[in-house]
C-alpha cells in the first residue's frame, strides 16, 4: 500500500507581471482550502491524502492547475466550488471530474 492514497499538487508559481501563472488565481488560498476540507473529512495524512504546494508545473496557459497522483489527473479550477467538487468526486468517490480536466 502506498504511503498516501492520493497526492495533490497545487501550482502556486508566481511570474512577473503580465505573464500567465497560477499564483495570480489565489492558488495558495485554494490549496489551503483543499487541505482544510480534507482534514474536516478525516482524509488528510498518511494512508489518505496529502495536499502540497508546488512550483511551476509547466502548464501556465491553463492556470490555475493542480494534479492528482497516482492517477496523474490534471485539473483546472475557478473557485472553491470546483475544488470541493474535485475533493468529493475524485478524492472521496474515485470519479474523475471530466469538466475540469486538462488534456
Amino acid at each position: 500500500m502506498p504511503f498516501y492514497k492520493h497526492h495533490v499538487f497545487f501550482c502556486t508559481n508566481q511570474r512577473e507581471e503580465g505573464q500567465p501563472c497560477c499564483g495570480k488565481f489565489d492558488a495558495r488560498k485554494m490549496r489551503d482550502h483543499a487541505k482544510q476540507r480534507m482534514k474536516e473529512l478525516g482524509l488528510h495524512g498518511p494512508g489518505e491524502t496529502r495536499i502540497n504546494l508546488a512550483g511551476c508545473l509547466g502548464r501556465c496557459e491553463h492556470g490555475p492547475v493542480l494534479v492528482v497522483y497516482p492517477e496523474e489527473v490534471w485539473y483546472t479550477y475557478v473557485d472553491r466550488e470546483d475544488i470541493d467538487e474535485i475533493i468529493e468526486q475524485h478524492l472521496v468517490k474515485g470519479e474523475i471530474v471530466e469538466r475540469l480536466t486538462l488534456q
